[in-house]
């Protein structure tokens, strides 16, 4: 394999702005773990946002998953594989959803990051069906903000029981 290429994604595609941000900013192209390089690529973009109030952080976050409809569509047709491993704008949407109404604050942060991670590789019911019936953009986009709703009311069960300590 050539050294121009990484994850069998030629590091080329990342001259084209569309490309570029649907595989996260070149992290999709990582050879291990793509979609937790993508994951902690989310990690500075939520430390930017997180000072916004809840209507425009989540304004953000669903024109963040308009877009990502729309750029995974594209980067998936080009690659010809339904949800390439490199294409991690997903993932990144998903972990912005997961940190909604979470204090900022390095530990949550962290937290966000795993359970985010699990929700998205276990797939639990419904996000497994949002994974295998629904393809293109739309589907790609779904199953990780399946997997962020899940990572989400978790982080929210357990700042509700610190907030009793």
């Amino acid at each position: 394999m050539s050294l121009l290429k990484r994850n069998r994604v030629d590091i080329k595609l990342l001259l084209n702005p569309v490309h570029f941000l649907s595989l996260g900013f070149g992290a999709g192209l990582s050879p291990y773990a793509p979609g937790t390089a993508g994951t902690l690529v989310a990690i500075p973009v939520y430390w930017l946002m997180a000072s916004l109030a809840p209507i425009p952080y989540l304004l953000v976050v669903l024109g963040l998953f308009l877009a990502g409809v729309v750029l995974c569509q594209i980067t998936t047709e080009r690659l010809g594989s339904h949800d390439h491993s490199a294409i991690v704008w997903d993932e990144i949407v998903g972990y912005l959803l997961t940190m909604f109404m979470v204090p900022f604050d390095w530990r949550w942060a962290i937290l966000g990051f795993f359970l985010f991670r699990l929700f998205d590789v276990w797939k639990p019911w419904p996000v497994d069906v949002l994974d295998r019936k629904v393809h293109g953009g739309l589907g790609i986009m779904l199953d990780d903000v399946g997997a962020a709703v899940y990572s989400a009311l978790s982080l929210q069960v357990i700042l509700f029981g610190v907030s009793f300590i």
